[in-house]
């Protein structure tokens, strides 16, 4: 349980006016400009020391890349020419394969983090490499990042590749998740490379090639709680970078706390009452990250990292999409929140270490965390209920119904508009008849029962219909990622297919609307397939 003690890319201009080439890109990097880096250049594993970054180098593949696909939205946010994607050139610079436009040198995050609760000392970033930033079309600059794109000083035992059926659930998830209203880091592009990448899916022996693929991630910024973590773990001299790292943050993402005396005390509030906002927004419309490891957590608030994650379709709280995680269930979708403060208290713990507060300010100020989750998801809740203050009761037997009857959480809830308030009949109207699935008569009458409970609430709070429904549709997507739904699309797109890919992600632009002809991309996963379906590893 959780005790007491958004930022996200703007939508992109309409017109074309102005819009770069990619020559024209010219890539700059004010995180190695003005922080600390590893002046080793060589790229071997290593522990680094006193610096945030290593200078690395994409390792090409020595096989043609393809574009698979790209979003215009974050490519006219970069200013940059939407019809560019296209270009033979896009996909070579956009795979690793070809220098981008720049003065930046591209480089990989050093940072640490705890991993399943435990401290993994440093980790950083082994499989992703960072081209620099583009000078938004909205002003301040955005990080773009290749995910697959070969090996890094931090990748361990790893090759620093990605395989294609990973890096399109991450660029799937990336654009919907910000469709869906939920801060996220954004895809600019997936690239097939062209080349084979061995891979054990389910760390049980049976290894195999699967296609290649790089995604291109883009931020404000992809500095992480960990990469406050691991200066503070080593003590001694590096612990003054938490100061450094702290103040280029404020500088560049929080410069209206500049100045302040306060200023890193009012950060970590920022912070925790920005991921709170983003843990309500998950929590309700059923999103499961899968490894909330501090590694994986932004300090702009944004959901990061899209490994193993999952939508809750049959609605179980214990639901984990991580293979990894089935024994110990520390990331289910129960645990999301009390697991996210716990991150939190990590990330405060190494600015208590730097001295840029004390410790009790430090707990105070995360109390922050439980009264804006609490304030969010009861806002939240009471617009999927279409209601005007938010019932605990009705939302906690709506809840214990699902379960029981493991229905899916998200058609179950978007279907409630269909609920009319006025009459005495308590009977399920057809979508939500369609959306429970076959019920016995006891359970008919359970839900029969909330419904009657449901509509006095209505009754009693006074919603006209028609605002209750705009409020409801406007809550309750339509369309989320399913895993289902990605692991046929991405059998097509490994064939060379793209026709469904397109017009799933056309269907995931607008979440809250239904459209003809669609009705696919809304059925449950099939019961009995879970493992690669509902249960994913984090190998990509």
């Amino acid at each position: 349980m959780v005790t007491r003690g958004h930022t996200s890319l703007a939508e992109p201009a309409t017109d074309s006016v102005g819009l770069k080439t990619l020559e024209d890109l010219a890539l700059d990097s004010t995180f190695t400009r003005e922080l600390p880096g590893d002046p080793d250049t060589t790229n071997k594993l290593r522990q680094v020391h006193g610096a945030f970054y290593s200078f690395v180098s994409p390792t090409p593949t020595g096989t043609e890349p393809s574009l698979v696909t790209y979003s215009p939205e974050v490519a006219a946010i970069l200013g940059l020419d939407p019809a560019e994607c296209s270009r033979p050139e896009f996909a070579l610079i956009f795979s690793g394969q070809a220098p981008a436009p720049g003065s930046a040198k591209s480089y990989a995050h050093c940072y640490g983090g705890h991993q399943f609760g435990s401290w993994a000392g440093q980790l950083g970033d082994g499989r992703a490499i960072s081209l620099g930033e583009v000078a938004g079309r909205d002003g301040p600059p955005y990080e773009l990042q290749l995910k697959g794109a070969g090996k890094t000083p931090y990748s361990r035992m790893a090759d620093g590749r990605a395989v294609m059926r990973s890096s399109l659930r991450e660029f799937v998830a990336s654009e919907a998740m910000h469709h869906l209203g939920v801060p996220t880091t954004r895809a600019l592009s997936l690239v097939s490379t062209g080349d084979q990448v061995l891979r054990d899916m389910f760390y049980n022996g049976n290894a195999k090639l699967e296609p290649g693929a790089v995604v291109c991630r883009v931020s404000r910024s992809f500095v992480r709680f960990g990469s406050f973590q691991l200066p503070a773990s080593r003590g001694g001299m590096e612990v003054e970078l938490v100061r450094t790292l702290a103040d280029f943050v404020i500088r560049h993402h929080y410069p209206h706390l500049e100045g302040r005396e306060d200023k890193y005390v009012a950060f970590l509030r920022e912070v925790t009452e920005r991921t709170a906002r983003l843990v309500a927004r998950w929590q309700t419309i059923g999103f499961v990250h899968g490894v909330l490891n501090t590694d994986n957590m932004s300090i702009l608030g944004e959901t990061i990292d899209y490994g193993p994650y999952g939508f809750l379709e049959r609605f179980n709280p214990n639901f984990t999409p991580n293979t990894t995680d089935l024994h110990g269930e520390r990331y289910t979708y129960r645990n999301q929140p009390e697991v996210v403060q716990w991150n939190l208290a990590q990330f405060a713990g190494a600015l208590v270490a730097a001295k840029l507060m004390e410790k009790t300010v430090a707990e105070e100020t995360l109390v922050a965390y439980a009264d804006t989750l609490e304030h969010e998801h009861v806002t939240r809740m009471a617009n999927k209920f279409g209601l005007r203050t938010y019932d605990r009761d009705l939302s906690i037997a709506f809840l214990t119904n699902l379960y029981t009857d493991q229905a899916d959480f998200t058609n179950s809830f978007r279907v409630l508009s269909a609920v009319s308030q006025s009459g005495d009949s308590d009977e399920l109207p057809g979508p939500l008849a369609q959306a429970l699935g076959e019920l016995d008569a006891e359970r008919t009458a359970a839900w029969q029962k909330w419904i009657g409970e449901y509509k006095a609430v209505l009754r009693a709070q006074g919603v006209e219909e028609g605002e209750r429904r705009q409020r409801q549709d406007s809550a309750n997507p339509a369309y989320i990622p399913r895993n289902h739904v990605m692991q046929d699309i991405i059998k097509q797109v490994e064939q060379g297919d793209y026709t469904e890919l397109h017009c799933f992600m056309d269907a995931l632009k607008t979440p809250y609307i239904e459209q003809p002809g669609l009705d696919r991309f809304r059925v449950p996963a099939p019961v009995k397939i879970r493992f690669g379906v509902e249960l994913l590893s984090c190998s990509s």
